[in-house]
């Protein structure tokens, strides 16, 4: 058995293996981050014990939230390095193999599925957009002459529950505008289901959550158009650019 697993970050092509810093980098476990490179392709990689890695060891560990939230933190400082000056295809947090070798034979079976993903990637980022729905002031009800208190009460009840239904489908239909149009300006796009208030630390109920791969090129673009359909019925949050984990992360792998 090897006295190591080998931990995969990323994968890049072979301008990688010039690039200054790589071993200076720490990845999970606080591991030295190096490079295997095979078959015009370069995959990073740190050396971590075997027994921590295992199948049923990690069946555990991502059973723990702590050790998820530093994994995940440790992966994505090394993707997130790396991302800033190359392109790589990211792969999934917790890829393990059992050796350098495996690793070698994985580049030479999936050169193809690595090389187009990083081609689709090439010169672009991944872009977030989350909106939100805008909250109004509660309507008042019409004045009804003769109604009683719990007539009145009834009255208000369905009038909030009515601004409220037409609020969130404006709210909604603005979300799908700004959804195709953003998307029209991006290379590629991924919806992913609203977020819970208690993940995204708002209140307003979130009606849009998408990754976009955008040219570099178009990045003034994109902020422009963002800024320009944000209105009162939605409230939109630009976030980015990160390494293109949406539309590079290889489930070959």
């Amino acid at each position: 058995m090897s006295d190591h697993a080998v931990y995969l970050y990323a994968v890049s092509d072979l301008a990688l293996t010039a690039a200054d810093g790589v071993s200076a980098l720490r990845g999970v476990d606080g591991s030295t981050v190096r490079i295997i490179a095979d078959a015009g392709l370069v995959a990073v990689v740190s050396s971590v014990a075997p027994g921590h890695y295992d199948e049923e060891s990690l069946r555990q560990s991502l059973q723990d939230l702590g050790w998820l939230e530093e994994t995940a933190r440790a992966h994505d400082t090394v993707v997130a390095s790396l991302a800033r000056t190359h392109t790589i295809a990211p792969v999934r947090m917790a890829t393990v193999y059992r050796s350098d070798d495996n690793v070698r034979t994985l580049l030479r079976e999936r050169s193809a599925v690595f090389g187009a993903a990083l081609d689709r990637v090439r010169g672009r980022a991944e872009w977030g957009v989350k909106g939100f729905a805008t909250r109004r002031p509660d309507a008042q009800p019409p004045a009804v002459s003769g109604a009683g208190p719990g007539t009145a009460y009834l009255m208000r009840r369905r009038a909030q529950r009515d601004q409220a239904a037409t609020t969130r489908e404006r709210s909604l239909d603005a979300a799908e505008s700004v959804h195709r149009r953003i998307a029209g300006i991006a290379v590629a796009s991924r919806r992913y289901p609203p977020q819970d208030p208690r993940l995204t630390g708002h209140s307003d109920e979130m009606v849009l959550n998408a990754a976009y791969l955008v040219d570099d090129a178009t990045t003034e673009a994109l902020e422009r158009e963002v800024s320009r359909m944000s209105c009162s019925d939605l409230r939109l949050e630009l976030t980015g650019p990160w390494a293109p984990y949406s539309f590079a992360t290889s489930d070959e792998a």
